[in-house]
């Protein structure tokens, strides 16, 4: 069995996240197994924004996804640590993830791990296809007092 490990902050899951766990996982072939890294509070906030989802709510959304077998919290120091404890056979980069494929190569050889790395290219185009697109369309609506009437606050 071929395990692929996809990362991401996975923030307010949308259609195109579910297109790059699909592709992803195409990448082990027909018995793949899935495993899903989460990026955890502290790194979102360092290398994007203010997550809005918690990490461990953002976890069990992602264990829920259908092509997801297995998921994660990430480390909040060494991003190789937890390649170490999944051992996977390649690593799927998503389409809009910042990591060069060769240099993520290079490091992971030179932290003693021999996978591949490879790029998911698809992606799903729609106009909320982000979480920051989802993010600046409520900040620009305005919503009435009408609309949080059946919001209840716990």
């Amino acid at each position: 069995m071929t395990i692929v490990m996809a990362t991401g902050t996975f923030d307010l899951i949308h259609p195109g996240h579910g297109l790059f766990l699909e592709e992803a996982k195409k990448f082990g072939g027909k018995d793949a197994k899935l495993v899903v890294v989460l990026a955890r509070d502290s790194t979102v906030r360092s290398k994007k924004r203010i997550p809005i989802i918690n990490e461990n709510q953002r976890l069990e959304v992602v264990k829920m996804l259908k092509p997801v077998d297995e998921a994660y919290l990430g480390s909040e120091t060494n991003m190789f640590e937890i390649v170490g404890k999944i051992q996977p056979d390649i690593i799927a980069i998503g389409p809009d993830q910042k990591f060069d494929v060769e240099t993520l190569q290079k490091d992971l050889r030179k932290n003693g791990y021999d996978v591949k790395v490879k790029r998911v290219t698809r992606c799903k185009r729609a106009p909320l296809d982000s979480s920051c697109k989802i993010i600046k369309k409520i900040r620009d609506l305005d919503f009435g007092d009408e609309a949080f009437k059946d919001c209840v606050d716990k």
